[in-house]
């Protein structure tokens, strides 16, 4: 098993988590070619919404089991391992993206409770720091590189061609986000803790979303990943590349800047020491830890033939915190509700004004400059 910090790290599978394996094993047995009974099974301890295991068979073969929760859950189509299994099938059928390869999918509830899909188990890296600080410079560089050069190979996917014209809608990628998010952000701040007293609204979102209005980038269409960032990287053990992206639950059809924007959204992050939010933002390019931002983005602009410097590229990094301001107002929400009391989540919960505060300084920034363009030509 790889080392802690490569992010690979199980434990005994967690209590409310076990799966049955005398219920498993005949299932296993007749639908992945080889496998060999009896399955030790522990839970990874990232991939928290969709519980994630470590199968090992008898002959030491590893693979990866992910499913849905158990009991009811909140939405119809959140935790969607069945669209994971669909588009990790067809990729590692019909593209050179790196993924890992997909065995079987059940959606029969009464196997193990939940339906659930069984996958290779990657044997690599996974870097949760996105500076990559324990290697060395130059393989740090070679790392983002090479996150860079995959994610600019999947926007360049056909996705009808491979079989997923029906995975999302074409355009109007950003507008549905934010109007959805709007919505979701709303009913979060109507929830009350054991007081009555409601989390209330995000600070600034009806400012934000008029401003989203008014600089929303042009649209395009791409699969999108949903959460593309370097921890939901696996590396080769030694090699400075990638070879396999997980956590597909969010992907769809959609503007392949969000994902590239979800990538180098630390950039735009004020460097501040000791705080959960510390990012890059501030620090000269020659002291940066990995790569210069425009260095990343110039390489994806080329690497899919896309104009560079990006227009309205800002839009896209307001957005990106947005999006993160409504996940953690969520957290927020069910810390008040007492589903979430873990200190992790109080800590996350604690940032919401903060990374909505990043997105609303950005709109005032752009506003500013907008408007000094403006007057220059009158």
């Amino acid at each position: 098993m790889a080392p802690k910090e490569h992010g690979q790290s199980t434990t005994d599978v967690r209590k409310g988590y076990q799966l049955e394996p005398q219920h498993l094993e005949p299932y296993l047995l007749k639908t992945v070619p080889g496998f060999a009974v009896p399955v030790k099974v522990s839970q990874f301890k990232l991939g928290q919404s969709n519980p994630t295991y470590l199968l090992t068979d008898a002959k030491n073969q590893r693979y990866v089991l992910r499913k849905k929760p158990a009991g009811a859950l909140l939405s119809s189509t959140a935790h969607a391992v069945e669209r994971e299994y669909r588009i990790l099938k067809a990729l590692g059928e019909n593209s050179d993206v790196p993924v890992p390869k997909v065995y079987t999918l059940c959606e029969d509830a009464s196997v193990i409770g939940t339906p659930f899909y069984v996958m290779e188990f990657l044997q690599g890296r996974i870097f949760s720091d996105v500076t990559l600080s324990k290697l060395p410079y130059e393989e740090r560089r070679l790392c983002w590189i090479s996150a860079i050069d995959t994610l600019a190979k999947l926007h360049k996917v056909d996705h009808v061609a491979i079989g997923l014209e029906s995975y999302g809608k074409p355009v109007g990628f950003y507008r549905r986000q934010i109007a959805s998010l709007s919505k979701v952000s709303a009913a979060q701040a109507a929830a009350k803790d054991a007081d009555g007293v409601e989390v209330g609204p995000i600070a600034g979102m009806e400012q934000l979303a008029t401003w989203f209005k008014k600089y929303e980038v042009k649209d395009s269409t791409s699969i999108v990943h949903g959460d593309y960032k370097m921890d939901n990287l696996v590396f080769h053990p030694t090699e400075s590349r990638v070879i396999g992206i997980l956590d597909w639950e969010l992907s769809t059809i959609g503007h392949p800047f969000s994902d590239l924007a979800n990538l180098v959204n630390p950039y735009y992050v004020p460097a501040m020491e000791g705080s959960p939010m510390g990012g890059l933002k501030g620090i000269a390019d020659k002291d940066l830890p990995i790569p210069p931002v425009n260095t990343l983005l110039e390489r994806y602009c080329q690497q899919t033939s896309r104009p560079y410097p990006i227009e309205n590229w800002m839009f896209c990094i307001a957005f990106s915190f947005f999006r993160l301001a409504v996940i953690l107002h969520g957290i927020k929400a069910r810390v008040a509700r007492g589903q979430a009391s873990s200190a992790e989540a109080v800590v996350y919960a604690a940032l919401v004004d903060s990374v909505a505060g990043l997105a609303i300084e950005i709109s005032q920034e752009e506003g500013q400059t907008s408007g000094q363009a403006r007057q220059s030509k009158l």
